[in-house]
Order: structure tokens, then C-alpha cells, then sequence
């Protein structure tokens, strides 16, 4: 910045002036102290479209910086609620997968018991017709034998 620069050098040239005897006044080289204020006078417009211009973008940057900076933290919080949901997903699935996997486990055991109890009574009505078709054969083969029961039974008698 050149208006800060030849600014700071005519404060220098006022203070390394020479001191008037008695007096707050001092000697100062007259031409050069006005050569300096022209180039202050000339620079001066254009640093200061530079320091309006910075102090703008320094404006649009914290603007856009903010803007970013609300973007990212909605973002992080869509994030942690989509997290979150899925959380909750996953256990809610995994607590129903459980449940049905019992419910599976109760069914399958009571229909287990239940086939059970079919083929006990069944294979007892089996047992029932084999022991009653026993009985017929026996009595078949002994009537082929010629065994009467009431045979086996008189000579029991004698």
C-alpha cells in the first residue's frame, strides 16, 4: 500500500526535523514534504478501491464460508438421523427376526408333537388289525391242522 508508505515517511520526515529553538515548531524541507502528500494524494484512490474492494470479498468469503459451513452441519445431521434410523431398523429387525425364529420354534415343536401322536395312533390301530389278523391266521392254520378247539377242549376233560 503505497498510502500507508508515504504516509509513514512524512511522519518520519516531521519527526527527524530539526526542533525551532523554544518552540513546539520545526524545519522541514518544504518540497520534499509536499512531494510526499502528492504521491499520497494520487495513490490514495486507488488504495482505497483495493481496501473497499478486500473489505467486499472479505464479505462475499465469510458469506460463502457461512453458507458452507450451514450446508456441512445439515448435512452431518441428515447423516446422524439417517444413522440413527438404521439403528433403529436393524434392532426393530433383529427383535422380529427373533420373535418369528420362537414362533417357528413353538410351531415346529407343537406340530412335531402332534405328528408324534398321529403315528403312536396309528401305528396302535396297526397293531389292533396285525394282532386280530394273528388271531385269524392262527385259527386258519389250526382249522387246516385239524385242531378244533372244542377238540383241544374234550380232551382236556378226559
Amino acid at each position: 500500500m503505497d498510502v500507508v508508505e508515504n504516509l509513514e515517511a512524512a511522519i518520519a520526515a516531521v519527526e527527524e526535523a530539526r526542533s525551532v529553538p523554544l518552540s513546539a515548531s520545526c524545519v522541514i524541507n518544504r518540497s520534499e514534504l509536499l512531494q510526499l502528500l502528492d504521491k499520497i494524494k494520487v495513490s490514495f484512490p486507488n488504495d482505497l478501491a483495493r481496501a473497499i474492494s478486500i473489505q467486499r470479498d472479505k464479505e462475499n468469503i465469510l458469506e460463502d464460508a457461512h453458507k458452507q459451513a450451514d450446508a456441512i452441519i445439515e448435512q452431518a445431521r441428515e447423516e446422524v438421523a439417517r444413522l440413527v434410523e438404521q439403528t433403529t431398523i436393524v434392532s426393530s429387525a433383529r427383535k422380529e427376526a427373533n420373535r418369528i425364529l420362537a414362533e417357528a420354534n413353538t410351531d415346529g415343536e407343537k406340530s412335531r408333537e402332534e405328528i408324534d401322536a398321529y403315528i403312536d395312533s396309528r401305528l396302535a390301530t396297526l397293531e389292533v388289525i396285525l394282532n386280530k389278523t394273528l388271531d385269524v391266521i392262527s385259527k386258519g392254520r389250526d382249522k387246516l391242522d385239524g385242531f378244533e378247539t372244542k377238540h383241544a377242549l374234550s380232551e382236556l376233560k378226559n
